[in-house]
């Protein structure tokens, strides 16, 4: 098991927003966490990556307690958080955020065979590398907070709403991108609001409503669920 969630609790001063919630993810899984707005999507991620303590349950990573860890000693663990925000270095170009993303890496001939990786699988990071991030629109911002994620060659990517925002063409890109990692052996955790594409392209997934997780499963189970089709997909 490369990552398990156990029974965490978490929130926001005195908002709480997680309930008992649990999950797990093996090596090489493709996994998505979908729901409403306001659901706890994107504190599952944020408690996952350190961002926010728990307060309650355990999170186990390779088997070892990551619960309670900073975020950057969870990074160094091999988990990369791409936020919905993105947290680019806007006066920065696009190869030195790039390269900000493997400031961990101390193997240089590594570091670079990564960034020639991310800019075959991005080719308009290539085009755009010597221009600044802030520059950018909002779809090459996007993809370039994802290669940023890969910089550091993680074990699990955790991908906080990828389409958020985007042009059609431009989110079929993105999640184009998601698919070649996948098949190269990336292990991905997904958070997303169109609940019909997470289901076609993850292998399965939680569906988190107020907190809790309401239904488990096989990503093709849920899609025909009837819960899942009347609240989520409007059938």
């Amino acid at each position: 098991m490369l990552l398990e969630v156990k029974n965490i609790e978490a929130g926001y001063d005195f908002l709480q927003v997680l309930w008992d919630i649990s999950l797990k993810i093996d090596q090489g899984e493709y996994v998505c966490l979908v729901g409403p707005n306001g659901s706890g999507k994107s504190t599952t991620l944020k408690t996952i990556a350190g961002l926010h303590k728990p307060r309650k349950g355990k999170i186990l990573f390779r088997g070892e307690a990551i619960d309670g860890l900073p975020g950057h000693q969870i990074s160094r663990r091999g988990i990369s958080f791409i936020s919905e925000e993105l947290d680019l270095f806007v006066q920065m170009s696009v190869k030195e955020n790039l390269l900000m993303g493997a400031y961990m890496v101390a193997d240089k001939r590594k570091k670079f065979k990564t960034l020639d990786y991310v800019f075959n699988l991005f080719p308009r990071l290539m085009e755009r590398r010597e221009q600044l991030a802030g520059t950018l629109s909002g779809g090459e911002r996007k993809m370039l907070a994802i290669a940023r994620g890969i910089m550091s060659s993680p074990a699990l990517l955790l991908v906080d709403e990828p389409s958020l925002g985007l042009a059609p063409q431009v989110t079929r890109d993105v999640f184009q991108a998601l698919d070649v990692l996948r098949e190269n052996g990336m292990t991905i955790l997904l958070v997303e609001q169109n609940v019909t594409k997470s289901l076609k392209v993850s292998d399965r997934g939680y569906i988190i409503e107020k907190g809790k997780i309401a239904l488990e499963g096989l990503s093709k189970d849920l899609a025909t669920d009837g819960h899942v089709r009347k609240v989520f997909l409007g059938v």
